[in-house]
């Protein structure tokens, strides 16, 4: 199995905004001045930029438009409700926001279709949301693909008995843990786990410190270590400028690059940027607007294509 692709999916905004059902347990997410009109068309500069750098880099890129026919503001952020494996299998996830559901769409898979890339089958969690059951896909999970490790960090956002069951499924091994960040002098679970981990071929983005119970911690760590990811550890303050909300991927004669914000770039650490620049080329770009208004960063925007 491989850990990276030259093949994203992005989908192209329409109406950005400030998603008020994703705020209440969302901690990232910034209140700002600026009208939705305003808001989208920031965003959406901030968009192409991002897409130009990658395709400049060589990566191809699955561009999808948003639809103005539903409410979905955040619908940038694909890689909440759908993910794509090797084995010919695409994965379809519950929401913990109604408007967010909206996102799901059947003709995604005939765009990619066109593209090149087929999926015999289509693993369907989505009826959990009739129990109020949630998993946000490769927001709630962190994959590493080639050990088959699966990294899960439980919110209200990421149910443990259903990431078992993706587990079970792909044929992954679980590592459940709690994570927390300090929201008004109180320890609250960070809502996804790709904003505070990532993992590439040979390293590992983490804040170790928000994993508070020592035995997870330390669990956590040997995982990482056990399985030869050299761990760059990051603090609570670089999680909350998306410092572990980046994704490494393949360019042109599978050149490997990583991708982040700017954001993410200038809270980091000259001794960590040189580790993350040892394992690839770091592309940042500015998205300033898309991380205050939606609460996610590049990682988001980015749905793997294997």
């Amino acid at each position: 199995m491989k850990q990276t692709t030259n093949t994203l999916l992005m989908i192209k905004p329409v109406a950005f905004s400030n998603n008020a059902e994703t705020a209440v347990n969302n901690h990232y997410q910034k209140e700002t001045k600026d009208s939705d009109d305003t808001v989208q068309e920031k965003a959406l500069k901030e968009f192409n930029l991002l897409v130009k750098k990658l395709k400049k880099a060589g990566l191809t890129i699955i561009i999808v438009e948003d639809t103005l026919t539903l409410n979905t503001p955040d619908a940038i952020f694909p890689n909440n409700w759908i993910s794509f494996h090797e084995n010919d299998t695409a994965c379809v996830y519950p929401m913990f926001a109604e408007n967010r559901r909206l996102e799901r769409r059947a003709d995604v898979f005939d765009i990619i279709e066109k593209e090149g890339f087929k999926y015999k089958h289509v693993v369907d969690y989505t009826s959990a949301e009739e129990e109020n059951i949630f998993l946000e896909g490769t927001g709630s999970m962190v994959l590493d693909r080639e050990n088959k490790i699966a990294y899960c960090a439980l919110s209200p956002r990421s149910d443990e008995m259903l990431f078992i069951e993706f587990c079970e499924e792909m044929e992954y091994t679980p590592i459940v843990f709690r994570a927390n960040s300090t929201v008004n002098g109180k320890r609250k679970a960070i809502y996804h786990t790709n904003v505070m981990m990532s993992i590439g071929e040979k390293f590992a983005v983490i804040s170790l410190q928000s994993i508070d119970d020592k035995k997870q911690r330390k669990q956590v760590a040997q995982t990482l270590q056990d399985s030869g990811k050299i761990v760059i550890n990051i603090s609570e303050e670089q999680v909350a400028a998306f410092a572990g909300n980046m994704l490494q991927v393949k360019g042109a004669e599978n050149k490997n690059y990583i991708v982040m914000s700017q954001t993410a770039y200038k809270s980091l650490r000259k001794a960590q940027i040189d580790l993350i620049e040892s394992h690839g080329e770091i592309i940042k770009s500015n998205i300033s607007t898309i991380e205050k208004n939606g609460g996610g960063s590049v990682r988001c925007m980015l749905a793997e294509i294997f």
